[in-house]
C-alpha cells in the first residue's frame, strides 16, 4: 500500500493501474466524518494506491477523478480522457454554448 502525497501523481498512476488491468481494478472512496478525512484507493490486488485529504477543495478534484473512471469504465480502458472534467466545468461549457446559440 502506497500513500501518494501529490494529487496529480495519484490520478496519473491510478489511471495507469486501471488501464493495465481493468477487470481486476477497483476504485474505492471512504469518508470518515468524525475525522473529516477522505481516502481514495485504487487497487488491482497487486498494487494499492491511496490518497488521503482533509481539504474541502479536494472534493472537486475527486469529482473529476470519478468522471475519469466513469469514462474509462463505460468507453473502455483506451478511451480518451483529455476532455473529462468536473461538474462546474461542464456547466460553464454548457452556459457558453447556450449564449452562442441565442445570438
Amino acid at each position: 500500500m502506497v500513500y501518494i502525497a501529490s494529487w496529480d501523481e495519484f490520478v496519473e498512476r491510478s489511471v495507469q493501474l486501471f488501464r493495465a488491468d481493468p477487470q481486476a481494478s477497483r476504485y474505492v472512496m471512504k469518508y470518515r466524518h468524525c475525522d473529516g478525512k477522505l481516502v481514495l484507493k485504487v487497487t488491482d490486488n497487486r498494487e494499492c494506491l491511496k490518497f488521503k485529504t482533509d481539504q474541502a477543495q479536494d472534493a472537486k478534484k475527486m469529482e473529476k477523478l470519478n468522471n475519469i473512471f466513469f469514462t474509462l469504465m463505460a468507453r473502455g480502458p483506451d478511451a480518451d480522457i483529455s476532455e473529462v472534467s468536473g461538474k462546474e466545468q461542464v456547466e460553464q461549457q454548457a452556459s457558453k454554448k447556450g449564449r452562442g446559440r441565442r445570438q
